[in-house]
């Protein structure tokens, strides 16, 4: 089992998840790239995003480095372009959790599942998670 897929097993378990992804920051071109996928299908490893992420989340999580939490349908919609493809896979709440290594932002956690899955707790319980994907956005075992 590597370190991404023991991580997914431990959200699943303190958080609930339907779909979780863990992108890498590339900062040199301001995208992200994913790395671990619950559905490859859908989100395949290797994909990135750019200009489809919005700035205010940008703003959020990686320069301010603070989760993003979107409660329902709306807030997903507010902020990602393929919220079609997420709302088709039954998801309609999502937690983004920025991993963060001696103040350098290395990547964000996207945890996802049904509208109204998540509340403030279960964003506090993904922050407590999100060191242990430090080893695999370092350049480890993902």
């Amino acid at each position: 089992m590597t370190v991404l897929t023991e991580l997914e097993e431990k959200v699943r378990q303190e958080v609930g998840v339907r779909l979780f992804t863990v992108l890498a920051w590339v900062p040199e071109r301001r995208a992200l790239r994913r790395i671990h996928s619950s559905h490859p299908e859908q989100y395949p490893v290797g994909g990135e995003k750019t200009v489809e992420v919005a700035q205010g989340w940008l703003a959020r999580c990686i320069e301010g480095r603070e989760p993003y939490f979107g409660k329902d349908r709306a807030a997903v919609r507010e902020i990602f372009a393929d919220h079609e493809l997420i709302e088709s896979m039954g998801c309609g709440s999502i937690i983004n959790i920025p991993v963060v290594h001696q103040g350098e932002v290395l990547g964000v956690l996207n945890i996802l599942d049904a509208e109204g899955s998540y509340d403030e707790e279960s964003v506090a319980a993904a922050r407590t998670l999100a060191p242990l994907a430090v080893p695999a956005l370092r350049g480890g075992d993902a």
